[in-house]
């Protein structure tokens, strides 16, 4: 290491100490400026504040702010009404007002928790219900079981059904997928499938999707299934030739509508309630089905009654009326009057038939689904 003179020692020393002295200086300095900047700013902001207050100052008292204590009427200005701008033309007639209280779930007659799986779906804009129904065809495209979208009408402050020919817009919306019907329960794939459509199209619109949980509703979707199987029955009683004999199409079909029966385009002869809802119908206990423009060269052995239990409101009465146009047709076609086994059936038999179905409908009236009724033509549909 090379030593240094005593001078060149003491020159080193001076200059640090120089270089000490010029920091704290500079530092000094800028801690000043800083502080003469700040003050000017807020110097700056007072004065422009009480040019902002001389320039909006009013003598006219707050109404909002004195609405507990009124100024005398005399001293009070004119009232004059404020008018809002609109984008109406001036002679376009005014619209009605949307209804205030909305009832938040639809009506039982459209969607019923005991049986549905209910999604509640709200938009902040509109939904246009053709655009609905063409985007659910494309989400919902391998889910075999129908979805049903029920929309708000805010004008009128009513829930809907919605079809793929509906021109409204909606924001509040329920997508209903039903739990069980004659197929048997929704599975838990199938559930799948409509829960992650709707959480789809609740991204593609912007939605809020209100999913119930899965487990609940497969535990629900097998209760009704249960039960419908409980139920579920249908009646049917036969009248068969004596002998080889057939019955010819022309006589039989005279018989029938002469009995207030009406041949309808499944094939099938028809006996309707004053509302037009089928009691039962007639058949042919033979393959070929019946056809207006062949009844005249048919001929059958055999034709079968048949009571679909569930679907018929006072299915005791229809049973009996069923009956009686059995036996006038087996009078009519020289026939005899069996079950399902070709035995003869006797008015102990049709004593037991008649106790049965009381007890059935008895059993759906206790579960609160009338036979007959919507809920029961959507469940045994």
């Amino acid at each position: 290491m090379q030593a240094l003179c005593p001078l060149a020692r003491l020159r080193r020393e001076n200059r640090a100490g120089a270089m000490s002295d010029l920091q704290l200086a500079l530092i000094a300095l800028g801690v000043v400026l800083v502080a003469a900047v700040l003050g000017y700013n807020k110097w700056q902001e007072r004065k422009h504040r009480k040019l902002a207050e001389q320039a909006f100052r009013s003598e006219h008292p707050d109404v909002l702010l004195q609405a507990g204590n009124p100024q005398p009427e005399a001293a009070a200005g004119p009232l004059v009404q404020r008018v809002e701008p609109t984008l109406a033309a001036p002679d376009a007639e005014p619209q009605p007002e949307p209804a205030g209280d909305f009832p938040e779930r639809p009506p039982a007659e459209l969607a019923d928790e005991r049986i549905d799986c209910m999604v509640r779906f709200e938009s902040a804009e509109g939904i246009a219900a053709g655009y609905l129904w063409q985007t659910h065809r494309q989400t919902f495209a391998r889910l075999a079981r129908p979805v049903r979208w029920l929309g708000l009408d805010e004008g009128r402050g009513e829930w809907r059904m919605l079809t793929p020919h509906d021109a409204g817009s909606y924001r509040r919306l329920w997508a209903v997928l039903q739990v069980a019907d004659r197929r048997g329960a929704v599975t838990e794939a199938e559930l799948a499938l409509f829960l992650g459509g709707m959480q789809q199209l609740a991204e593609q619109f912007l939605a809020v999707a209100d999913m119930p949980p899965r487990a609940e509703i497969l535990a629900q979707a097998a209760e009704v299934d249960r039960f419908c199987a409980s139920v579920d029955v249908q009646i049917g009683v036969n009248v068969v030739s004596r002998d080889s004999h057939a019955f010819a199409g022309t006589k039989l079909r005279g018989l029938a509508e002469a009995a207030g029966l009406a041949l309808q385009g499944d094939g099938l002869f028809h006996c309707a309630d004053e509302q037009g809802a089928t009691l039962f119908t007639l058949g042919n206990l033979e393959p070929a089905l019946f056809a207006p423009q062949e009844m005249k060269t048919l001929s059958t052995h055999g034709l079968t009654f048949a009571l679909d239990v569930p679907r018929v409101a006072g299915g005791v009465a229809a049973f009996d009326r069923m009956i009686a146009v059995a036996r006038q047709l087996c009078h009519g076609l020289d026939g005899v009057l069996v079950d399902d086994n070709r035995a003869p059936l006797g008015d102990n038999s049709i004593a037991m038939i008649r106790k049965s179905i009381a007890q059935f409908h008895e059993q759906m009236q206790r579960q609160g689904i009338p036979p007959g009724g919507e809920l029961a033509l959507r469940l045994f549909s």
